[in-house]
């Protein structure tokens, strides 16, 4: 087995102006995700880790260089681990009108239609073999490695409910991941291909100060709880 965590990216401007981000809107982290980022990488710094990597958005990547400078790791970037791709939604301003079309699909994936896709981007049958591939490439062919993986809340949680079977996945995409919080799996490619225990989620234990006043990922109304 190999201990993966998954590392969400600090704050950036997005997290606060409720804009879709996945690859047109790429900003770079604001002055408290900074912290959040050093602070996540004094976690690591006290840990063996073996290998580390990064979505190529400019949020993980500079949350991943702080761990890098740490823990003199450097870093890998995993296209796999982009945000999910919400297509044309991007392109609309962050209102109340853009969320409703991304609470509509993913009313569909809770009620089972995987392949109801946002307009020009993803559904969620694309997503999850992604997450799939992006940690398979970030395994295969080891064994006791402490591997850290930089990347998004998106497809972090829905990939995660997926990978390790979680039976309740609509409590569990309810539970919020915050910037910077820390995710601990066990993962190993055996004989049933790709498999998957899930030891913590969303761990924000190592934040403190202002770097633990946390914002929430989504509005109010885009929540889970609140499309069932």
């Amino acid at each position: 087995m190999n201990r993966v965590y998954l590392v969400r990216h600090g704050e950036n401007p997005a997290n606060l102006t409720k804009e879709f981000s996945c690859r047109k809107v790429d900003y770079s982290l604001t002055e408290k995700g900074r912290l959040q980022a050093a602070q996540t990488a004094d976690y690591f710094a006290g840990r063996k880790i073996d290998e580390l990597f990064s979505s190529p958005l400019k949020r993980a990547m500079e949350t991943a260089r702080e761990i890098a400078l740490k823990t003199g790791k450097p870093f890998a970037v995993l296209e796999e681990f982009r945000e999910i791709d919400v297509g044309d939604i991007e392109d609309i301003p962050p209102d109340r009108g853009s969320w409703v079309l991304y609470g509509k699909v993913v009313k569909e994936w809770l009620a089972g239609n995987s392949d109801c896709s946002f307009p020009n981007g993803e559904n969620r049958t694309m997503l999850l073999e992604r997450f799939r591939r992006g940690i398979r490439k970030a395994v295969e062919g080891k064994d006791g490695k402490r591997i850290v993986i930089v990347g998004h809340g998106g497809i972090f949680t829905t990939g995660v409910a997926d990978l390790c079977g979680i039976e309740d996945q609509r409590g569990f995409l309810s539970i919020e991941s915050y910037n910077c919080s820390i995710s601990e799996l066990e993962v190993d490619i055996g004989e049933k291909g790709l498999e998957a225990k899930l030891n913590a989620w969303g761990d924000i234990g190592h934040l403190s100060g202002i770097a633990r006043q946390l914002v929430e990922s989504v509005p109010e109304s885009a929540r889970v709880k609140n499309l069932l």
